[in-house]
């Protein structure tokens, strides 16, 4: 039932909700009132007719202590009161009425031997109401005072307390209702101009949205602007992918047929055949590369973090089957290697990447060696190349970023997407003599100043006191 309900609400506009929401406060209240409060108004009511009749009854007693006599002058008119004197208790002087019910006035005697210096109150059911009384002693034992009040009286003090209460409970519901009408405008205003923000977005159309709000519709609108603005940067970043990619395809594939094309005519266009072939192979290996690298990109973009919690695979094994390889191909660069058996999180094959394309990264800029440190949680790739400029430190990581002897520009790309997926974040610093690019867990203390974002990472210059202070520093940068 519950259920039922929550999904029938849930399918109404604010301006439903709303009016839904107000009728059942509505009709909670009244039903509150004719069960819960109706007995409770009753008693307050029969309190209320006591405290009148005993204010009465003692003003009326003080005036028949005094002897004052002009009873109808003096008399309340809701209120009408029976001398019962001693020497004739069986009847009784009636003042400010004429008659009394018999059936009352019986009641009224059978209880006057019991009357006290204080008042006792008495009530006198009959079939249609129930009728208040009160009896006390009169100063000097020369009687009994009876005060009753009357009947009328007490059924429009109750109409009176119960139309209040209504109007009352009415004037809140309305000005409620009129603030709530007024507050739910407010949010379908902005909801609406969102809503319309939305689409344009979705349908590619220029598109402003102002909301000048602190609360969460004023978060949510500032949360959408933020995300325009960066797919409008990703859109801008595709485009020049786009371009970079079909600039860096066609260039070897335009060697590649122009070559084949003069070969297969009998021109030689690099003096001879085999030198010609070599061009068309060196291009091939080149377009090869490059389609892996795009491959390898996308398939980062996916990569997943599905691996047990905790530091699993021995990065030590990892980075000497990338030497092996790769120590062949400028073996004029010293490797200086200082590896610590040293566990990190994730599977092989992409931390295995990211090494290769650190290594292969250095060994494209050092000069004479490579230094690789891995300790804790983190592993460091020196060489003693030219430092990075300045203007290139914001772009380094971002995918089609070269340097100025980079190949396609996104090996350190794919670098900060594998590190920043298994909780790791990587870096430049520019030391003196040389680049260093550093990888260390978010869990592990670094000299890094902003470790919020973990989708970015940081560079820093750092100066190496162990290098020569007195080296030249040059400009060009290496990525």
């Amino acid at each position: 039932m519950m259920k039922r309900f929550r999904l029938w609400i849930k399918e109404l506009s604010l301006t439903q909700q709303l009016i839904a929401i107000i009728f059942i406060i509505t009709l909670s209240l009244a039903l509150f009132f004719f069960v819960f409060l109706n007995n409770s108004v009753d008693t307050f009511v029969e309190t209320e007719m006591y405290k009148s009749i005993h204010r009465s009854q003692s003003n009326m007693s003080f005036y028949l202590e005094n002897g004052f006599m002009e009873y109808d002058q003096i008399a309340d008119t809701n209120i009408f009161h029976i001398v019962f004197y001693n020497d004739d208790p069986g009847t009784g002087f009636l003042i400010n009425t004429n008659n009394i019910d018999d059936g009352l006035l019986k009641d009224i005697t059978m209880h006057i031997n019991d009357a006290m210096d204080t008042p006792i109150d008495y009530v006198y059911e009959t079939k249609n109401t129930n009728i208040l009384y009160s009896i006390v002693k009169l100063a000097g034992d020369d009687g009994v005072l009876a005060s009753i009040m009357n009947n009328s009286y007490k059924i429009e003090f109750r109409n009176a307390i119960v139309n209040t209460f209504i109007n009352v409970n009415m004037m809140v519901i309305f000005f409620s209702f009129t603030a709530l009408m007024l507050w739910v405008s407010g949010l379908i205003h902005p909801l609406n101009q969102i809503r319309n923000y939305i689409n344009h977005i979705k349908n590619d159309e220029r598109a402003t949205l102002n909301i000048n709000r602190k609360d969460e519709i004023g978060d949510v609108a500032n949360a959408l602007i933020d995300m325009k603005e960066q797919l409008d940067r990703e859109n801008l970043i595709k485009e020049e992918m786009i371009q970079n990619i079909s600039h860096d395809l066609k260039t070897p594939i335009a060697t590649i047929k122009s070559y084949s094309e003069s070969i297969k005519d009998g021109i030689y266009p690099y003096d001879t055949l085999e030198k010609s072939v070599d061009v068309i192979i060196e291009n091939a290996n080149r377009l090869e590369k490059k389609v892996y690298q795009l491959i390898v990109l996308n398939k980062m973009g996916y990569l997943v973090d599905n691996g047990e919690v905790g530091q699993n695979l021995n990065m030590k094994s990892v980075i000497e089957k990338v030497i092996i390889s790769l120590k062949v191909v400028k073996p004029e660069i010293e490797l200086k290697i200082n590896l610590k058996e040293t566990y990190f999180h994730g599977d092989e094959e992409p931390w295995r990447i990211v090494v290769e394309n650190l290594i292969d990264n250095s060994l494209r800029y050092a000069k004479s060696y490579i230094e690789i440190t891995l300790d804790d949680d983190e592993l460091k790739v020196i060489n003693d190349g030219k430092p990075i400029e300045k203007e290139r430190l914001d772009k380094l990581f971002k995918p089609y970023e070269k340097g100025t002897d980079g190949k396609f520009g996104l090996g350190l790309s794919i670098v900060q997407r594998v590190t920043s997926t298994y909780g790791y974040r990587v870096m430049a610093e520019n030391l003196t003599n040389g680049v260093c690019f550093r990888i260390v867990s978010l869990n592990k203390r670094t000299k890094i100043n902003d470790m919020n974002d973990v989708n970015e990472a940081t560079i820093t210059q750092l100066p190496d006191k162990k290098k020569n202070k007195n080296e030249n520093k040059t400009k060009k940068a290496n990525s």
